[in-house]
């Protein structure tokens, strides 16, 4: 009997696909959930999910409690999912893993609940909030499941995801430095090699500092040139010892000389 009714619901949703709109508003108004099931089913296996949406959202509501709520839920954050909508896509992913913690689905399901707050994470030059959550989740996925199939595509995914961070820290304090802020720039360098130690942007950070120290050494007053011809000249030492065959060398040596002229000047004339 299942099976017979199983079959007529799979042919009427057969049936309802190619009868267009106005099939769908009836499968809309109609009070058969089986039915509704069906035609959703079939809506996603199809890649027609906005027409899944509505029915698997009142199918959730039916389905509460009973032994097809775990399927249901799952669908209908699939189907969020499947739309692109990866704000509900998360939502209802962590709700699944939560609502149903035991499932085998669970591990595929916060993987997935990842991959959306990876989708969400924005260019480089927009706040980074989504940047960052994304980095956690999929550390937290790869602390929780050590040994998942997923492991790699995570790490990817994180490598990416800190490659824009680093990218705005870089942008973030280089812009510091182009509008004439230096000292700020300093200190906003400073920070960013902190961040990103390994940063593939350090050798012009270095000497943005180094370059940053001396510009501000030669805005200042006399009374606090010295001490800051000798912060550009302690840049330069760091620099020229770290980037010894860098393309800034020639830039940073008449920095230097520089630095070194200004304080002597300013000590013969103290004396």
């Amino acid at each position: 009997m299942f099976k017979t009714s199983f079959i007529f619901s799979s042919l009427a949703v057969v049936f309802l696909f190619a009868s267009g709109c106005t099939e769908y508003s009836k499968v809309l108004k109609s009070s058969d959930a089986e039915l509704k099931l069906e035609y959703a089913q079939a809506a996603l296996d199809s890649g027609k999910c906005f027409k899944a949406l509505p029915l698997l959202e009142e199918l959730v509501g039916l389905t509460r409690g009973t032994q097809r709520a775990q399927k249901i839920q799952y669908n209908y954050a699939q189907a969020h999912y499947c739309v692109n909508d990866f704000y509900l896509a998360r939502y209802y992913l962590h709700s699944f893993s939560k609502t149903f913690p035991n499932s085998d689905l669970v591990e595929g399901v916060e993987f997935q609940a990842a991959i959306c707050s990876y989708n969400l994470s924005p260019n480089w030059s927009l706040d980074q909030t989504e940047t960052i959550l994304a980095v956690q989740e999929l550390q937290v996925f790869m602390d929780r499941y050590p040994a998942s199939a997923h492991r790699d595509s995570s790490q990817t995914m994180i490598d990416q995801l800190r490659a824009k961070l680093e990218k705005k820290s870089f942008e973030s304090a280089a812009i510091y430095h182009k509008i004439g802020h230096y000292k700020s720039a300093t200190i906003a360098m400073k920070n960013a090699l902190k961040d990103f130690p390994d940063s593939q942007y350090r050798e012009e950070l270095q000497f943005l500092i180094l370059d940053s120290f001396y510009q501000y050494a030669i805005q200042s007053t006399n009374r606090r040139k010295l001490a800051r011809f000798n912060d550009a000249t302690v840049a330069f030492h760091t620099f020229a010892s770290r980037f010894p065959d860098s393309s800034y060398i020639p830039d940073a040596e008449r920095i230097y000389k520089n630095c070194v002229k200004g304080v002597e000047t300013l000590e013969s004339e103290e004396n």
